[in-house]
């Protein structure tokens, strides 16, 4: 039967159309996932060399008014003490390295985890940290900015 031949066809056509389609939706989607997920990778990077290099206005830009930054040793700062500590060198990072980060970006929210792995100059004293972080990223005013930061000590450490 012709008629029934040609209604499979078109069938099997609408069926390769609509996969069609959400391929191209699927793209578009884990393209614009993946840019956002870059750009807060990239904040994170700059929060990371604001903190190396004591940098108060990339940390001012960096970091929400609310936020609030929880150490491994239970001590929760707000932004002004955040900020304050690196700058007067009461926390000092020499050096931080980020390992295992993982970003997943929901909307105008990203959750972000990593290890850290710093060394630190702390009032002059020189230590270690191992930590695993917990950051969480907004997006303000087109820009990306931590609210929040919890740590746990990987080494018994408290940081």
């Amino acid at each position: 039967d012709e008629h029934a031949g040609v209604e499979e066809k078109n069938i099997i056509m609408k069926k390769v159309f609509l996969i069609i389609i959400s391929s191209i939706f699927f793209m578009k989607v884990t393209d614009a996932q993946t840019k956002q997920e870059t750009a807060v990778a990239n904040a994170v990077e700059q929060l990371r060399n604001a903190m190396v290099n004591a940098d108060s206005a990339m940390l001012d830009q960096l970091t929400m008014d609310e936020l609030s930054y929880g150490h491994s040793g239970g001590h929760v700062d707000d932004k002004k003490e955040f900020v304050q500590k690196l700058a007067s060198g009461k926390s000092d990072f020499v050096s931080i390295n980020f390992s295992e980060q993982t970003i997943t970006v929901s909307g105008k929210t990203a959750v972000v985890r990593h290890k850290l792995n710093a060394f630190t100059n702390d009032n002059g004293k020189p230590g270690e940290v191992h930590l695993l972080v917990l950051l969480v990223w907004q997006k303000t005013d087109g820009k990306w900015k931590t609210g929040g930061k919890k740590m746990v000590s990987l080494s018994g450490t408290i940081a």
